[in-house]
């Protein structure tokens, strides 16, 4: 029987205090609401029911609790996302056994290498959802909000919209070399903070070369398709398993928590999870989200 996870109610004043310093700029691969508007749309929070999702985890991580996280690069929920769970990580006390896998999810799978530069962030918004420019830069300033209380420091002024595919299979090699979660902090850092880019192989490499992966390694799969199927891959299982919003945190492979959620909220879905690891049992939680008629 599907059963629908509820977090439970925190009385008071949140017990995280502001992330510190120095875990504003984690790599170590530890996976680690107002009207929403970011990346490249404007939309409202969707709910997703996963059946009862298999695993999709290494046969060496099988022993441990799995949270495989389907993201894009070009979301700024995903990004707020992730630090999320970071902090809810850090004070849950079986961190060590849980294993963060990243997964493709392109919310615009057609953009072109790069959109008119010409054109802000907030006139691109404000067109495609029939809003004004002064709606729509008030909005992502309240994203740009939550964000900072996250230790982010989001730049809509210079973003650079634009097809996020090859950065989707550089993250693949980087979970084949075991820098996974370095490389997928340091492109969501890269194109929400400092204006890269994503498309760019250049760029790219830079990026996945400072992240912790082989200049050559690196070059070879940007000239190739290699990496290709394993995207189409993942995109294919997020349809399979109902995902069409972003970030999605699926957990052992039995239910899932949707949109960026508190690390309040976070921390008690592993808690759930780690306590029900033998229950065959589908969850859901909710919260702000990025698809492909915007975030």
């Amino acid at each position: 029987m599907v059963r629908s996870f509820r977090p439970r109610r925190h009385a008071g004043k949140s017990h995280f205090p502001p992330p510190p310093a120095a875990a504003l700029r984690r790599e170590d691969g530890v996976g680690g609401k107002s009207a929403p508007l970011g990346g490249d749309g404007w939309g409202q929070p969707s709910r997703h029911l996963l059946q009862s999702a298999p695993p999709t985890l290494d046969s060496d991580a099988m022993a441990k609790l799995s949270v495989d996280v389907w993201s894009d690069i070009a979301c700024p929920w995903c990004y707020v996302g992730k630090r999320r769970l970071e902090r809810a990580l850090a004070e849950f006390p079986h961190a060590a056994d849980v294993n963060v896998v990243w997964h493709a999810f392109e919310l615009d799978p057609g953009a072109p290498k790069e959109r008119d530069a010409s054109v802000s962030h907030a006139e691109r918004i404000a067109k495609k959802y029939g809003m004004t420019v002064e709606q729509a830069a008030r909005s992502t300033e309240r994203l740009t909000e939550t964000a900072r209380g996250e230790g982010l420091a989001f730049d809509f002024e210079h973003i650079r919209s634009g097809n996020t595919f090859d950065a989707h299979r550089l993250v693949h090699l980087g979970h084949e070399r075991g820098v996974q979660g370095a490389v997928k902090e340091r492109f969501l850092r890269a194109y929400l903070e400092e204006g890269a880019l994503m498309s760019d192989p250049a760029t790219l490499t830079r990026l996945a070369v400072e992240a912790g992966l082989d200049e050559n390694e690196v070059t070879d799969v940007l000239a190739s398709d290699l990496y290709s199927k394993a995207v189409r891959a993942d995109e294919a299982r997020a349809q399979e398993l109902g995902i069409s919003g972003v970030p999605c945190f699926v957990l052992d492979g039995r239910f899932a928590v949707t949109g960026a959620q508190s690390p309040e909220v976070m921390l008690s879905a592993l808690e759930h999870a780690w306590s029900e690891r033998e229950e065959d049992s589908a969850e859901l939680s909710e919260g702000a989200v990025c698809g492909p008629d915007g975030c």
